[in-house]
């Protein structure tokens, strides 16, 4: 396949502003941004993304999750797109960077080879991803997971957000949610760029991390219910305390983490205890427990010895003890041919690389199961992500969008 010369590059400069616009919507409290799925800063965002897309030369669909594709045709109308992208949704306290890179990183392979005349056999479509954050409505990477068959449309428009709101109501009130199934598009590859969100590449000085895996994912919800009591006048042998049993099982994950050293992690982010007043011993604790591993037969380990551990310290407090699969996915192995398609990329224009595993779940996990896929990763600032302090350097959004461009274009071919 023809693949782009050495020399070329994408615009540097442009990428960046384009991100430091879009950073504008929807700005954080401390210098990131809070612009979470189905808010009015998101439909703001992404009708930035749309009118950016159009005046590039691009038709942009929509379908009916309000995953967006931006197609730059190709040569041959009857071969298949190579897809590219990522997504503009944020944690509520997130970075400029996280998903928003890998989205405008497409779109500069557009505008570059718009600069330079260059046309491809393959269309190129850049995508948008609706939900990957999973912040406001679980699981992550839901929209991606409908458009691979992880779950099902009806089951996605059901999720509802932490005042009751349902996504198939919150996507139609901001006006993305589109006519098109589904699903229903093919796609001879899928290429995502996103920063590491990691210490690794800075921490070995690597321009790009070529990902070859990522880990597998497994969330937890625990519920487990006491009884509420005032905290001075109920004697220590009488209490239910949910809040302490929850401190005991989350002792326990850090141990079973631990026992699958170095590659395993666990912790529990979420957490929400009742009724949260400080004279009120904690009747009902909810926390999820998220391990990761490569490993499929780690994850099962570590969920199995969960559920045994935290049934024990229930059944020893006297208390109730509930759980419930709210995310998860298999470790994945990304397709040999797009990985040597990144790796090659990187080795031509000269950047230092590594191969690397994802610790993070990524919208190109799920793809990955209806289409041959790879990921493109650069360094992040101390490796800090999900956190309003994220930051990259110029040059390492330029480099990470080079190998991007040169992988995406090899795999789409240049029509001479």
């Amino acid at each position: 396949m023809a693949a782009p010369a050495q020399n070329l590059r994408i615009n540097g400069d442009r990428l960046w502003d384009s991100l430091m616009e879009m950073a504008r919507i929807g700005p954080g409290v401390a210098g990131g941004n809070n612009r979470q799925t189905l808010t009015d800063e998101d439909a703001e965002g992404r009708a930035l993304f749309r009118t950016w897309c159009e005046d590039a030369g691009c038709e942009m669909g929509l379908d009916q999750m309000g995953n967006m594709f931006a197609r730059r045709e190709g040569a041959d109308p009857d071969a298949l797109p190579v897809y590219v992208g990522s997504h503009l949704d944020t944690q509520p306290t997130g970075g400029k960077y996280d998903g928003v890179l890998g989205v405008l990183g497409g779109l500069e392979i557009i505008r570059t080879l718009n600069d330079l005349g260059i046309r491809t056999k393959h269309p190129i479509v850049v995508t948008n991803w609706t939900n990957e954050e999973g912040t406001r409505f679980a699981p992550a990477m839901l929209a991606s997971g409908v458009f691979a068959g992880m779950h099902t449309q009806d089951w996605a428009y059901a999720r509802e957000d932490a005042d009751g709101k349902k996504f198939g109501d919150e996507l139609q009130r901001i006006g993305w949610r589109g006519d098109e199934e589904v699903g229903a598009r093919k796609m001879h590859a899928f290429f995502e760029l996103h920063i590491e969100q990691g210490p690794i590449l800075e921490a070995e000085g690597k321009d790009i991390g070529v990902v070859t895996h990522g880990q597998g994912l497994s969330w937890t919800q625990v519920t487990i219910t006491g009884k509420d009591a005032h905290t001075g006048s109920t004697p220590m042998p009488m209490r239910k305390n949910a809040g302490l049993a929850m401190a005991r099982v989350l002792e326990k994950v850090d141990e079973i983490a631990w026992s699958h050293a170095p590659h395993a992690v666990g912790a529990a982010g979420h957490i929400d205890v009742y009724p949260n007043s400080r004279n009120v011993i904690p009747g009902k604790a909810v926390f999820t427990v998220d391990f990761r591993s490569p490993d499929l037969e780690v994850i099962r380990d570590m969920e199995n010895r969960l559920r045994v551990a935290a049934e024990d310290i229930a059944d020893e407090m006297g208390l109730q003890i509930e759980f419930e699969k709210v995310g998860g996915f298999d470790p994945v192995k990304f397709d040999e041919n797009c990985v040597a398609a990144v790796r090659n990329a990187t080795e031509r224009l000269g950047y230092s690389h590594t191969d690397i595993i994802s610790g993070a779940g990524h919208d190109a996990c799920w793809i990955n199961r209806v289409a041959p896929t790879a990921m493109v990763m650069c360094p992040c600032v101390d490796g800090l992500s999900h956190n309003e302090a994220e930051e990259i350097s110029k040059d390492w959004a330029a480099a990470g969008a080079d190998v991007l461009f040169h992988a995406v274009v090899e795999t789409a071919e240049v029509v001479e």
